[in-house]
């Protein structure tokens, strides 16, 4: 899916990209701006904005209104929406800081941007291919709290 994401809604377009959509998102971004790419892009604007989301459709461009007490409920009812699947799959994800593809790079090519513990603890890591961001991603101690996470948005679904 390609989704462009407003303001209120930014720690949603980190989980969605690394579930492995493709999010657009820029908090400095007008109204006018997001519109005007989910229309020209063929990006559907995620917003919690009432009056965005009607504007939005008024102008022809695709839009979902994200309501939700939770980012669990947020993301639970965007996955319910566009059929998306609540899991990561690292040869799909997406850098959840900006949005490139990642892909897998040795552990050798690692070992002077990862902390010497990562290093001597983990096998696996991924590269955002993006040069200017180039982030390395591992499996660590947070993947438990990203497994919870996405389960709690996938029962969420299941519940309807």
């Amino acid at each position: 899916m390609r989704f462009i994401a407003d303001g209120m809604v930014g720690r949603l377009a980190r989980w969605l990209r690394l579930i492995g959509n493709d999010v657009e998102y820029s908090k400095n971004s007008t109204d006018n701006e997001l519109i005007r790419k989910a229309a020209t892009e063929s990006r559907t604007l995620l917003t919690s904005d009432i009056e965005l989301y009607r504007r939005a459709i008024a102008n022809g461009a695709e839009a979902f209104l994200v309501k939700g007490k939770t980012e669990a409920e947020r993301l639970a009812r965007i996955a319910e929406r566009f059929k998306i699947d609540l899991s990561v799959d690292a040869t799909n994800s997406r850098c959840p800081a900006c949005n490139s593809t990642i892909r897998p790079i040795t552990k050798e090519q690692v070992i002077d941007r990862v902390p010497p513990s990562t290093f001597k603890m983990f096998d696996e890591f991924w590269e955002c291919t993006n040069s200017n961001c180039g982030k390395i991603y591992w499996r660590g101690s947070h993947w438990k709290k990203i497994d919870e996470h996405l389960s709690k948005a996938e029962k969420l679904l299941k519940m309807g």
